[in-house]
């Protein structure tokens, strides 16, 4: 591939740094992980954002999430149209061959995607409505969520914090229409989760079905 070029410099000294050091301390570790295949107890969905670390929020360790990131942690409903579909691919890896016993969808404050979305429904992002607009196809996933809120009062960053959980919940309900993941939920085999973090202050929210709302961790 003649247009691919070496790693930059950062990356590079970064790696070495990691190698000589964590890797180093950890190598029968990583040689188990190798030699016994990965068994993760849970998945998480989140966006592809770079503010959003979840491994580091979870204080997870290697091997132990299998993490699909996404733009605005979407999961799109059930659509078996032989058509490529990677978060569905993702989701039926983790449940069906790894067996994962939780599936976490993790939202996030300031989402773009989600801001993108209010864009495009109000007319202001003329680029997304495009038929070419990959990024624009992808969010409509939202559209149950922003209907939604359609009576919704409040300033637009209190809209954008309430599309983004109602997102999250829309990822939820979408999680149920796949029979594998319904019959494993049903089954007790596995367990969902909606959670909400304010990149700002570090604040994490759970989504409570009983309430319908989500409340503080």
């Amino acid at each position: 591939m003649k247009h691919a070029t070496p790693l930059p410099s950062y990356l590079t000294k970064r790696y070495r740094g990691w190698k000589a050091t964590q890797f180093e301390e950890n190598k029968a570790w990583y040689a188990r992980l190798a030699d016994e295949g990965q068994r993760p107890r849970a998945m998480i969905i989140s966006c592809c954002d770079s503010r959003v670390h979840v491994t580091a929020i979870f204080g997870a360790e290697t091997g132990e999430f299998f993490i699909h990131r996404n733009i605005a942690n979407l999961i799109p409903p059930h659509k078996p149209d032989s058509e490529p579909h990677g978060t569905s691919a993702a989701i039926e890896y983790a449940v069906k061959f790894l067996k994962v016993s939780n599936l976490l969808v993790v939202g996030h404050s300031d989402c773009g995607g989600v801001h993108g979305y209010m864009d495009l429904c109000s007319g202001n992002a003329p680029d997304l409505e495009e038929p070419s607009s990959f990024i624009g196809h992808w969010i409509d996933i939202l559209k149950p969520a922003y209907e939604e809120l359609s009576g919704f009062e409040g300033t637009e960053a209190e809209k954008l914090s309430a599309l983004e959980k109602q997102g999250v919940k829309v990822g939820l309900e979408n999680l149920m229409t796949f029979p594998f993941v319904r019959e494993a939920v049903e089954s007790g085999t596995l367990s969902i989760h909606g959670v909400w973090n304010d990149i700002r202050d570090g604040h994490l929210e759970f989504y409570n079905p009983k309430t319908d709302g989500f409340e503080p961790v």
